[in-house]
């Protein structure tokens, strides 16, 4: 009997050292929805280093997304359907992006702040 507990342990232990791993290289996956004229949520929080997946969508309008600084190409998103964005920020900060797209009254104010924390 204590074989078998030391062989379970052993055994907990390396697929636990698995999960964990396969946690540290996860990504965070995020949905965004573009309408006129926000982003919703408007802000989110990521981590410098871990790879980060944006899933797009728009309820109303053509609008954009873009920034060469986190490295997120130029992305229209259209009604019906979803554009997926994937990046990994390298450096700490507050990023604004504004829509890439001119979308109307509300075009200028149009805004999501992805903040990128350690």
């Amino acid at each position: 009997m204590r074989k078998l507990f030391w062989t379970l342990a052993v055994v907990g232990a390396f697929l636990g050292a698995g999960t964990l791993a396969q946690s540290q290289t996860a990504h965070a996956a995020i949905g965004i929805v573009a309408s006129n004229w926000k982003f919703t949520p408007s802000s989110i929080t990521v981590h410098a280093g871990q790879e980060v997946v944006l899933h797009l969508t728009s309820t109303e309008g053509v609008h954009g997304l873009q920034s060469d600084e986190l490295g997120i190409p130029m992305t229209a998103i259209t009604p019906g359907s979803t554009k997926t964005v994937e990046f990994t920020p390298k450096k700490t900060g507050k990023y604004v992006l504004h829509c890439a797209i001119m979308c109307g009254a509300g075009h200028p104010n149009m805004t999501l702040t992805i903040n990128v924390v350690p």
